[in-house]
């Protein structure tokens, strides 16, 4: 995670620490870079908390970031998990243009729950960032991940795959919350493993070129996994 580690939001569901930062290091691209050589990483996930408080959300240091690991481990692919920069397309342009091997960016939760734990996030905004990934760039995998248990109905988990489908997402990530203490926002219920199966297999149905269902999956939940199934769906499809 870069950027720091403290959010200008505060997400009913999220244990980062929210504040006001004023600073970026300027020199993180290169650390980082430096640590995937020596772990001598083939795939690494750079995500970050959001940064309202720059005037570019933090998004040259991402940018920056995925150019130096580019040129330190020219063999290690990187997907980048943003925020939604405000909507700011000159941002989410910024970190395409860096070239990262897939474009990932959370919806999270569905459309009625949304505000409840993501307060100062749209829902729409989302989704228009990821529809925008494809006319950047048109052979960028995009994913979307969104987490279970919340308070939402299946039919409204089904329609928020759909709105992700219908900009295009091409990966997908399906968990269960977990709370991470009592001040956060409850769990609702949890979900069983045959639920996320389904979950898995109806988002196959609708287009999706994988998706990773379970308990315990996360935004990098066998992250190279994902990205080698959409590059390989994505050369069938020029091929034909």
């Amino acid at each position: 995670m870069i950027l720091g580690d403290t959010c200008t939001r505060a997400c009913s569901y999220c244990n980062v620490k929210t504040g006001w930062p004023g600073t970026e290091d300027k020199a993180e691209p290169f650390r980082v870079a430096s640590t995937v050589k020596q772990m001598e990483l083939s795939y690494a996930v750079i995500t970050s908390v959001d940064r309202d408080d720059l005037p570019d959300y933090g998004s040259e240091i991402f940018a920056e970031t995925i150019a130096q690991v580019g040129r330190t481990t020219p063999d290690c692919k990187v997907e980048v998990l943003i925020p939604d920069f405000e909507g700011d397309l000159d941002c989410l342009k910024r970190v395409i243009d860096a070239g990262p091997h897939v474009l990932n960016h959370n919806i999270e939760t569905t459309r009625r729950v949304f505000k409840k734990v993501r307060p100062r996030g749209n829902y729409d905004l989302s989704l228009e960032l990821l529809r925008r990934v494809k006319e950047i760039n048109p052979h960028m995998p995009s994913k979307s991940g969104m987490m279970v248990g919340l308070g939402e109905t299946r039919d409204e988990v089904l329609e928020t795959m759909q709105d992700l489908r219908n900009v295009n997402c091409d990966l997908l990530t399906i968990g269960q919350y977990l709370r991470p203490s009592k001040r956060h926002h409850p769990i609702i219920r949890f979900y069983r493993p045959d639920e996320f199966k389904e979950l898995e297999e109806l988002g196959l149905k609708m287009g999706f070129k994988h998706v990773a269902a379970g308990p315990l999956v996360r935004s990098s939940y066998h992250a190279d996994d994902q990205h080698n199934a959409a590059i390989d769906k994505i050369l069938e499809a020029a091929n034909r």
